[in-house]
Formats: structure tokens, C-alpha cells, sequence
């Protein structure tokens, strides 16, 4: 009688931690706090761009650590994903809300904002696929871009 208790407390804090792994929960919580995205966001990007010059460097040297080549490849790509995540598990899906054509200005603002988040995460797949620094200048502009018009500032 006492192991299907202690069982299910197993599961229970399995079930808890995989929650926490997430971008956001998906209820909808009501708890946001979009200025901690964009820090989170600018995080991602600078990590995916220190990673690829690691990657560079590493690559040059007369034996390159392969080890070393692959933990930053991996590095570089979970945090393209997590960039991602936070482009569509929080932003796309839970506040951006689709607006009604007939109100043009807010109808816009929307689709600006969708234009922008899916171009980031174009740029974030492409970060995935090579070394090309431009792309995280690229992401960096549109996050300024979309926080802009985002907050209203």
C-alpha cells in the first residue's frame, strides 16, 4: 500500500520538473513578464554568436578537440531552439492575440509583429545550419525592432 504512494510522489515531481523545463506554461497563467524575454532573448542570441566563434576557432587549430567541436555545435543549436521556443511558446501563441481586419491600424501592428517573430525564427534556424555571424546581427536588429513596437517604445 505504501509504494503506489511513493510512486506516484515520483511521478508527481517528474511531472513538476518537466513543467519547469518549458519557455512558459501554456493554461493560460496570466503570469508575464515580456521584459525578462527580451533579456532572455538577447541572452540566446549572444551565446549562439559566442558559440560560432568558438566553433571557428576551434576548427583552425592543427588538431582540432573534437569533443570541444561538438559541445559548442550543440551548444550553438539548443540555444537556437530555446530562442525559438520563447518566439513561439510565449510570444506567438500567448500574446500576440490575432486582431479583426476591419481595425486597420491594430490589424498592422499585428501583422508586423507576427512578419517579425516568424523572421526570427527563420534567422534562428539558419544560425543552426552554418557559421555566419550576420545572422545573429540580424536576429539582434529585429528583437530591437519588435520590442520597439511590441512595448511601444
Amino acid at each position: 500500500m505504501y509504494m503506489p504512494n511513493k510512486l506516484l510522489g515520483v511521478i508527481l515531481i517528474i511531472a513538476g520538473s518537466i513543467a519547469l523545463a518549458g519557455a512558459h506554461c501554456q493554461i493560460p497563467c496570466g503570469i508575464y513578464d515580456d521584459e525578462t524575454r527580451f533579456t532572455l532573448m538577447r541572452e540566446h542570441v549572444a551565446t549562439i554568436e559566442k558559440s560560432m566563434r568558438e566553433i571557428e576557432h576551434l576548427s583552425q587549430e592543427k588538431t582540432p578537440n573534437n569533443n570541444q567541436l561538438v559541445r559548442w555545435v550543440m551548444n550553438k543549436d539548443a540555444h537556437a531552439d530555446k530562442l525559438a521556443e520563447i518566439i513561439t511558446y510565449y510570444f506567438m501563441t500567448q500574446r500576440i492575440k490575432p486582431t479583426a481586419t476591419d481595425n486597420k491600424i491594430e490589424y498592422a501592428k499585428y501583422i508586423k509583429q507576427i512578419t517579425l517573430l516568424h523572421q526570427m525564427l527563420v534567422l534562428a534556424m539558419n544560425t543552426k545550419q552554418t557559421l555566419n555571424l550576420d545572422y545573429c546581427i540580424q536576429i539582434r536588429a529585429l528583437i530591437d525592432e519588435f520590442e520597439k513596437i511590441y512595448l511601444g517604445k
